[in-house]
């Protein structure tokens, strides 16, 4: 059994041997100090956004990330109030005109080594590559950038978020074993839709998927959401979408949420979607109920008084890993912490069925990816019959061949 189905028995247990221990012991002045372990989530504010495009999505989740990394520090709390262990989270926003890098030269400066980053890859890298921050810590929760998992790696940067690589990896094992092999592909304009869309044509090559052929979205800065936009997209979309090659699947590639929601049911040939839209990967989804998940599922809610989120998965990931490193060495050194968390020793049960490790060339955290519709789980990768040497799970994106960082 995975060793994550015995997490919470295992907490307990080891609260009572321990609560015993200390009743037993004679009190002192000779009590250990407590072993301080201060996090800092540090992210930047963000401009206006595109309203989204339906009204069932939240306009703005301040919280959204923040929430995630809060509850992992209860939750390390559980184990570390009883080993003398101390965790603390401090918020560093910074302007979105900031300057992400002084703000956390600063923190640095301070003492602080740990860091839970929700940032864009340019962010990450200029506090990843200050001077004072070579013994530091830094947990990546948003940036999905396959370059800095193949390119750009940095040694003081592990990923708990899943690169896009890793994403279109889970989704292109799927329609294989569902032998939907012919792709039309549907991408955005900006930066982030084309890596997405690059990830997809990459998972095609890997596991033999034909891209039969493949589209921009134009974007146009109209209003999205109009008592009469759904006359608009019953009439544009299929004319978009008409005349072309014979396929199993339309894949969309819409990180920025421009176009993607209007492609089902409206597109010219009836075809599933999938993608960034319609059947999305994930390392996270609010109807995940498997491994416990239903459980993880209302403690947050509890604690947020929302539904999980992504972001808000993969920094508690953060937050949990470094509270599962100091837990196992009794150390709050972060070299002493990084090495465990590089070695056979680590795993983390993260209500995903196995315990999660990181692959130590490029620090990625590997994980098992949710495939989930709106309101359903409709399977998770990697898919049966995708086999590696190492581990199903290095299946999912970069390999170590593959990846040009060497962090061994």
């Amino acid at each position: 059994m995975p060793r994550s189905g015995y997490a919470g028995q295992a907490v307990w247990g080891l609260a009572a041997i321990l609560a015993w221990a200390g009743a037993a012991a004679p009190a002192g002045p000779a009590a250990a100090a407590e072993l301080a372990v201060p996090i800092v989530y540090v992210t930047r504010e963000e401009g206006a956004k595109l309203p989204p495009l339906s009204l069932l999505e939240p306009r703005e989740l301040p919280d959204e990330g923040l929430a995630g990394a809060a509850l992992g520090i209860t939750d390390n709390q559980t184990t570390g109030g009883f080993l003398g262990h101390a965790y603390e989270l401090s918020e560093l926003i910074v302007p979105e005109d900031g300057d992400v890098a002084a703000a956390v030269r600063d923190r640095l400066a301070a003492g602080e080594r740990f860091f839970v980053a929700d940032l864009a890859a340019e962010d990450l890298l200029a506090i990843a590559d200050l001077p004072e921050a070579a013994d530091a810590l830094i947990f990546n929760g948003r940036a999905q950038d396959d370059a800095l998992r193949t390119e750009v790696c940095r040694a003081n940067v592990f990923h708990t978020v899943p690169s896009r690589a890793m994403k279109a990896d889970a989704l292109a094992q799927f329609l294989i074993w569902k032998r939907w092999d012919a792709w039309f592909l549907i991408q955005g304009e900006r930066p982030a839709d084309q890596a997405f869309a690059e990830a997809l044509r990459r998972a095609a090559d890997k596991f033999n998927g034909k891209i039969v052929e493949e589209r921009t979205y134009a974007y146009s800065p109209t209003s999205r959401v109009t008592e009469t936009g759904h006359v608009q997209v019953q009439r544009q979309i299929p004319v978009f979408t008409q005349d072309a090659p014979a396929h199993d699947v339309l894949l969309v590639a819409d990180e920025s949420d421009v176009f993607g929601e209007y492609l089902p049911y409206q597109t010219w040939d009836p075809h599933p979607i999938a993608g960034t839209h319609g059947l999305v990967p994930t390392a996270w989804h609010r109807a995940h109920e498997q491994w416990a998940g239903t459980q993880m599922q209302r403690r947050f809610e509890d604690h947020a008084g929302r539904w999980m989120r992504e972001r808000d998965y993969t920094a508690w990931l953060g937050v949990r890993s470094l509270g599962e490193a100091v837990t196992r060495t009794d150390s709050n050194d972060p070299a002493v912490l990084r090495d465990y968390l590089r070695s056979d020793q680590f795993e983390i049960g993260a209500f995903k069925g196995e315990g999660l490790t990181f692959r130590t060339w490029n620090q990625q955290m590997r994980q098992p990816i949710l495939l989930a519709a709106a309101r359903i789980l409709v399977s998770v990768s990697p898919q049966e019959g995708f086999l590696h040497q190492r581990t199903p799970l290095d299946s999912l994106g970069f390999d170590l061949p593959e990846s040009g960082c060497s962090l061994e």
